[in-house]
């Protein structure tokens, strides 16, 4: 292997590591704050979410690191807002769901999200996926 593709791997996984040690940290201190402390507000948690991934996006544009792209169309712009929009409400609905349900339940639940990714997505788009793609989706 040489640098530059060992370089690309080690980066790999670094990113992956990190993000997956993020999300257990973000969900178990969501469930913290939602379950042992007096602050009751998920939707205030994620407005607080939000404004954080806002503002790191914004100053991780500044440093060019990741610039900003310009939107092409009004078509464009109401697809974006639609996703953030549902983005937004699968976060709240997600955090609210924490006051009610075991931290291992949720993630039972949000693990069979591939599955109805894959089923909508032959439903709604027509798309299809290798078989063996439908077969890593059985538990």
């Amino acid at each position: 292997m040489g640098t530059s593709e060992q370089t690309k791997y080690l980066t790999t996984i670094f990113v992956v590591v990190a993000w997956y040690t993020c999300n257990i940290g973000v969900l178990l201190l969501n469930k913290y704050l939602l379950s042992s402390t007096p602050f009751k507000s998920p939707v205030f948690l994620t407005l607080c979410h939000m404004v954080a991934c806002a503002t790191l996006g914004y100053l991780l544009s500044l440093s060019h690191l990741t610039p900003i792209k310009p939107l092409k169309s009004k078509r464009q712009l109401w697809k974006i807002c639609l996703l953030a929009s549902i983005f937004c409400v699968t976060i709240v609905l997600g955090n609210l769901s924490l006051k009610y349900i075991p931290v291992s339940f949720n993630q039972a639940i949000g693990a069979t999200t591939p599955f109805f990714t894959a089923i909508f997505a032959v439903l709604m788009q027509g798309s299809r996926e290798a078989g063996v793609t439908y077969l890593t989706l059985i538990p």
